[in-house]
């Protein structure tokens, strides 16, 4: 026996569902356009020392080292207070090039993130 189901309703649930595919790739796509990458810093160097992200994501530096350190953008850009052991700072690149930083504290730390579209 097959029960008949009115085609207002099959139109209903069609539409239901077509809203939550559409709702869950918005959802998804937001999701994944956020990025993160890690840095550490040790033994008085940034590791890695070039780094190469997409646009939008969030690179966090972590001190490793038993000494304080800064991150410190050539440009001003960006810049950390004094980061002590375990301690951490993020910055979020939203456009694309090339930015050098160094360690204020001892300036021949150095790194580069690469920033592509």
């Amino acid at each position: 026996m097959r029960l008949a189901i009115p085609s207002q309703l099959r139109l209903s649930a069609a539409a239901a569902l077509l809203a939550g595919v559409l709702t869950g790739a918005v959802a998804s796509h937001a999701v994944v356009g956020a990025e993160e990458a890690t840095a550490t810093i040790d033994n008085f160097t940034f590791a890695p020392a070039r780094l190469t992200v997409k646009a939008g994501t969030t690179v966090t530096w972590r001190n490793e080292d038993d000494i304080p350190h800064t991150v410190t953008a050539s440009s001003r850009l960006f810049k950390s207070k004094a980061l002590d052991t375990d301690d951490s700072f993020s910055f979020t690149f939203t456009a694309p090039g090339t930015y050098e930083y160094f360690c204020s504290l001892h300036p021949r730390m150095t790194g580069t993130v690469v920033v592509e579209p």
